[in-house]
């Protein structure tokens, strides 16, 4: 007998599910340090690597820089950043961290690790979540990757 479909069968209301739920997550583990999940993966990917070009920044955010620039303006706004020109090639745009975005990597870090401790998980259930969800989305870019 075909099961019909419903909502908490299909792996899209999940994942839409878990998304919202991160995102509520990180909204409160993020709010005393005035910043939105979406800023914090900015600054991670400037933790790890300072001074990013526009365009390699938006690489390893997978964004485009019209949904980049943005982030990047409230955050140079607020202190966390910093947007030059270099004078070798005024084309480019050099995205940096301030004194501010660099000393508050371990206080953000510390706090997140507070917040992720209450819920429980085990580093093995942690690991084998991210590994399962890094082969769903290397499936679907493979095969969206087709489709273009």
């Amino acid at each position: 007998m075909e099961q019909s479909i419903q909502l908490t069968n299909l792996l899209c209301f999940s994942v839409y599910n878990m998304n919202r739920l991160f995102n509520k997550f990180y909204q409160q583990a993020l709010e005393p340090f005035g910043l939105t999940y979406s800023q914090y993966l900015v600054l991670l990917a400037l933790w790890e690597h300072d001074q990013l070009t526009l365009h390699a920044l938006g690489e390893e955010l997978k964004l485009n820089s019209n949904t980049l620039t943005p982030l990047l303006k409230r955050l140079e706004n607020n202190g966390w950043l910093v947007r030059t020109r270099p004078d070798s090639d005024r084309r480019q745009l050099i995205v940096s961290l301030t004194e501010q975005g660099k000393n508050n990597e371990k206080p953000v870090e510390t706090a997140l690790a507070k917040c992720i401790a209450a819920y429980h998980l085990t580093e093995e259930q942690y690991k084998t979540a991210l590994s399962l969800n890094k082969e769903i989305i290397d499936a679907f870019e493979q095969n969206l990757g087709r489709a273009e």
